[in-house]
């Protein structure tokens, strides 16, 4: 029997995902639950909350927050 690779590579987070990072962000999930659903580091969703990621992902997840709410 083959053993599985479960050292592969991460997935590497798209501008949508930093979006919704945002808005999970928002709704108080923790950082560390955000990162295991996307199969990444935590520090991959800090960099993103601390805007050195995805620049205006921000803005988006705020238009579609307010879009959400009307």
């Amino acid at each position: 029997m083959v053993a599985a690779n479960f050292n592969g590579p991460s997935h590497r987070l798209t501008f949508d995902d930093a979006v919704a990072i945002w808005l999970r962000h928002w709704a108080g999930e923790y950082q560390n639950r955000i990162a295991a659903s996307f199969d990444v580091n935590s520090a991959r969703v800090n960099e993103v909350l601390k805007g050195h990621r995805h620049i205006g992902s921000e803005d988006r997840a705020r238009e579609i927050a307010a879009r959400d709410a009307a």
